[in-house]
């Protein structure tokens, strides 16, 4: 097991120096000066030079690479120019907001689609089946910018049983933060159902299928023995690849939930960084980013072996 962490994460030590340089260099493809951007339009030439000197900004783009990514490996990603803060703990604070609501929601949503997904293969073509499916295409078709606004309307404006708009903090206060959380996490929820309940399903077939169910049958175990007990465990891994690949995907990618619910989440953060030109925040956050999404799926790698029993971790 330690050999296969080791190679795994060895793996994805080289993704994530190509992650850094491409941000890198995508930032400094955006047209205009940060030095100006910190100093404003009051700037005399002498600060302006002043301030390249010292971020490193008159040196050539490899120099720039070295400065940069030395202080991103001792936790400085530098600060915002639009807030004046750190840009690390701005991140954590934001990403923490983000991460309970897609927790909660990607949870909820494998509890409930997976095993509607191996009853809908084990009932194939039935009426309970085809339901399922119809209502996994429904959900799964619905843009969740769309979704959340059907949710406000409804039980916002409508019925009044949730707040619109604004956001409380679960640590400030318990009730009102988890009201202000029922909504995203519900359209994060019903849209990723959708999702996993149709992998779910896939590859339940898939290994419904195979010879050796055709043999348990034939040894006279009952249904439900022969698909909880030696098909799902053959189902459920391609479903767990896919688990985390949304679970990573949105943990980074929530900004039009979190704008549609006013929800101060890190997609939120990135998406306000970007057209108030915040260099130091944009790279912060694309680099967090990137680093969650491969640190999520080397998790699941990990775990594949305890999931899957054809994978051995050697």
């Amino acid at each position: 097991m330690f050999r296969f962490a080791l190679t795994r994460i060895g793996m994805a030590l080289p993704t994530l120096l190509i992650v850094a340089v491409s941000v890198f260099v995508l930032i400094r493809l955006i047209p205009g000066d940060p030095a100006q951007l910190m100093l404003g339009d009051l700037a005399t030439p002498a600060s302006l030079a002043d301030l390249r000197g010292r971020l490193g900004l008159d040196q050539s783009l490899p120099v720039q690479f070295g400065i940069w990514f030395g202080h991103v490996l001792h936790g400085d990603f530098g600060q915002s120019i639009s807030s004046q803060q750190a840009v690390l703990p701005l991140i954590l604070q934001r990403f923490a907001v983000s991460a309970q609501i897609v927790l909660v929601a990607v949870l909820l949503a494998s509890l409930f689609a997976v095993p509607a997904g191996v009853i809908a293969a084990w009932k194939q073509d039935s009426s309970l089946d085809i339901g399922l499916v119809s209502a996994a295409t429904l959900l799964l078709s619905i843009p969740t910018f769309w979704l959340g606004l059907l949710l406000l309307l409804f039980f916002g404006l409508k019925l009044g049983w949730l707040p619109v708009v604004g956001y409380v903090s679960i640590a400030e206060n318990a009730k009102a933060g988890l009201l202000y959380l029922i909504m995203p996490i519900l359209t994060l929820f019903l849209h990723e159902m959708g999702v996993i309940l149709r992998m779910a399903r896939a590859s339940t077939l898939e290994v419904l299928r195979l010879d050796y169910i055709t043999h348990a049958r034939a040894k006279g175990l009952s249904e439900s023995a022969v698909l909880w007990r030696h098909a799902f465990k053959n189902a459920f891994g391609p479903t767990w690849t896919l688990i985390g690949l949304v679970l990573g995907n949105l943990l980074g990618g929530i900004a039009v939930v979190e704008t549609v619910f006013t929800i101060p989440g890190l997609g939120r953060l990135l998406v306000d960084a970007i057209f108030a030109r915040d260099y130091p925040v944009i790279q912060g956050c694309m680099l967090f980013v990137a680093f969650t999404y491969v640190l999520v799926n080397l998790v699941i790698d990990l775990c594949y072996p305890v999931f899957d029993p054809r994978v051995t971790a050697q």
